[in-house]
């Protein structure tokens, strides 16, 4: 039997951000909810409507922030990992 997955531990944050679509063209504002090395929790307008992958970033320059994979979405919340810079 494999032994169970730790969970990595989560900073809670509930700061701003903005979240970068369709190569830096489309911006939309979030709320990191909680953070870890791994990922992040996200609560926006309509999760259900982010692409599969997108960019998160303090700052509304497209240019910094990091490059995310949505792994599940409910209503207002997304979760996301980390998968690049």
């Amino acid at each position: 039997m494999a032994a169970p997955k730790k969970r990595e531990a989560r900073k809670s944050m509930k700061q701003p951000a903005w979240i970068t679509l369709d190569g830096g063209f489309a911006v939309r504002h979030c709320v990191v909810q909680d953070i870890s090395s791994a990922g992040a929790k996200l609560t926006l307008e309509d999760a259900t409507a982010l692409p599969a992958t997108i960019r998160l970033a303090f700052a509304r320059d497209a240019r910094t922030g990091r490059l995310c994979q949505v792994v599940w979405r409910r209503r207002a919340s997304a979760g996301v990992k980390f998968i690049g810079k």
